[in-house]
């Protein structure tokens, strides 16, 4: 079996971070989003997957090596498309890759641990025609929602309801099992939705279209407060995931450290939480981490720096003497994120020095 990784998008509620890098190579626990899905599909046994790319196509190929490669233990074919054409419509792109057997379909900035062969085992067991994978959300507001018939089949949909309005707090992951079939019912050129066009199409005519309910973790990583939530989520174990190359150790609060190859930690330096600290990255004297920090590889962090809920690129400097807080520090761009920096952190390491921003 096959996947496909929708990987051609902007990820303009991530600018000025897509500014920078296409969504699905920002980088979550140092490890870019697209990395993170390729060990979902290696784990569950997809050796083939194929990307369509648009956006900063040149810096996808950069770090996958070329437009073929054997990345996370899945081979990728990479594929630049010239012209958006709606996430439908980027299958319909790659359907020679993809139109012999059943196929899997992701979207290239989630972050799970789902169980991929239980969705595929459900798709089959109905036999539908499309499956979509469903998690229960908290805010319907935020999301389309997919309302099911009694055997779990697909009836409707509904768009960001309010909550008196909602028939159902099922929402959408971007995962989706489908049959060569669909090609059939998309047009042969134009742009083209699974969400607005296909799947109501499929519907509308009657034919089984699945709705899985996964209890996974799940992130769409669609926010600067998301991203740095998802990358906080693996430095507390909140979604396990691999981290090849890091040496893992957890002290007697429960405080997990992950350490780089070559990473050199000051010995009066002090990590009060859950940090990631990158390959050949210094950590000078006398500087705190503190809360969650992500530390890319190649940095530098100066003398008494302090560093609280605050992620960190890789090749970037932190001076001596600066306080980040619920911040996001990529290559020459510092990005403050509300809602992530704790004050009563802040005022405890730092009651009488400025925050940076």
């Amino acid at each position: 079996m096959r996947a496909m990784v929708l990987a051609a998008g902007v990820g303009s509620r991530l600018d000025p971070l897509t500014s920078l890098l296409p969504k699905p190579i920002v980088p979550v626990a140092n490890i870019p989003v697209m990395g993170h899905i390729l060990g979902l599909l290696a784990r569950n046994g997809f050796t083939d997957a194929v990307a369509n790319l648009h956006y900063l196509p040149e810096k996808l190929e950069e770090y996958f090596n070329g437009n073929k490669a054997n990345s996370y233990g899945v081979n990728v074919e990479l594929r630049r498309e010239l012209e958006l054409s709606g996430d439908a419509g980027g299958v319909r792109y790659c359907r020679d890759f993809l139109e012999g057997d059943t196929f899997v379909v992701l979207m290239g900035d989630l972050l799970s641990d789902v169980d991929l062969k239980e969705i595929i085992a459900a798709h089959k067991a109905k036999r539908a025609i499309a499956t979509i994978a469903l998690k229960k959300v908290e805010d319907v507001t935020q999301f389309g929602v997919a309302v099911l018939d009694e055997q779990g089949f697909i009836k409707g949909f509904q768009e960001k309801p309010s909550p008196q309005e909602a028939k159902s707090d099922l929402a959408s992951t971007g995962i989706y099992v489908l049959e060569p079939e669909v090609f059939k019912h998309m047009p042969e050129t134009g742009t083209y939705f699974f969400g607005r066009q296909l799947f109501p199409h499929l519907i509308k005519l009657g034919l089984p279209v699945l709705g899985h309910q996964v209890g996974c973790y799940w992130s769409d990583v669609g926010t600067l407060e998301q991203y740095c939530n998802a990358n906080f989520d693996v430095l507390t174990g909140v979604l396990e995931c691999d981290m090849p190359d890091y040496v893992l150790t957890q002290d007697a609060q429960g405080r997990r450290l992950y350490m780089g190859e070559d990473a050199k930690v000051s010995p009066t330096a002090r990590i009060e939480g859950n940090a990631i600290i990158g390959h050949n990255t210094t950590v000078g004297d006398g500087a705190v981490l503190a809360g969650n920090v992500v530390i890319g590889r190649n940095s530098q962090i100066g003398d008494n720096a302090t560093l609280i809920n605050t992620i960190v690129w890789k090749n970037s400097v932190v001076e001596n003497g600066a306080t980040l807080c619920g911040a996001i520090q990529a290559e020459d761009t510092l990005t403050q994120v509300p809602n992530i920096c704790d004050e009563s952190l802040l005022a405890a390491y730092l009651p009488s020095r400025n925050l940076l921003v």
